[in-house]
């Protein structure tokens, strides 16, 4: 079986409930439910910590765990954290990087991502849905 790990970063705990004009109102619970339907050949394992630090340590210890990849939502902590990217950069497992909204729609400063450059790819803009299109590029 294969595995993938999802992690998310701070306020995406509020899922259902933050913004949803801009992340919608299902919740992530519902999400990863979805998603173990339609891959029951896949074991999904979920993180969300609003620590910065604690994703890190996540990222990291994921590379020695049997993942074919990581899901990442880093929040705001994509336009601001260098420290995410470089975990990124300096483990093996592949890191695509998620986001409900379009970030390219929105305020300038979420324009520009740390963490696209160390990241296998990007994917953004189709609300919960944006973790189903990762999960794919995965396997």
């Amino acid at each position: 079986m294969e595995k993938i790990l999802i992690i998310n970063g701070p306020n995406l705990n509020l899922l259902g409930t933050r913004e949803p004009g801009i992340y919608g109102s299902e919740t992530m619970e519902a999400q990863l439910d979805l998603l173990k339907r339609k891959y029951p050949e896949v074991v999904f394992e979920y993180f969300q910590s609003n620590h910065e630090g604690a994703l890190i340590d996540r990222i990291h210890a994921a590379d020695h765990e049997d993942f074919r990849g990581v899901v990442l939502n880093a929040g705001a902590y994509t336009h601001t954290s260098l420290a995410i990217a470089d975990a990124i950069a300096a483990v093996g497992v592949p890191v695509v990087e998620v986001h409900i909204s379009n970030i390219s729609s929105r305020e300038p400063i979420r324009h520009k991502s740390l963490i696209t450059p160390v990241c296998r790819g990007i994917i953004a803009g189709f609300g919960l849905d944006s973790y189903r299109l990762a999960v794919e590029a995965l396997l």
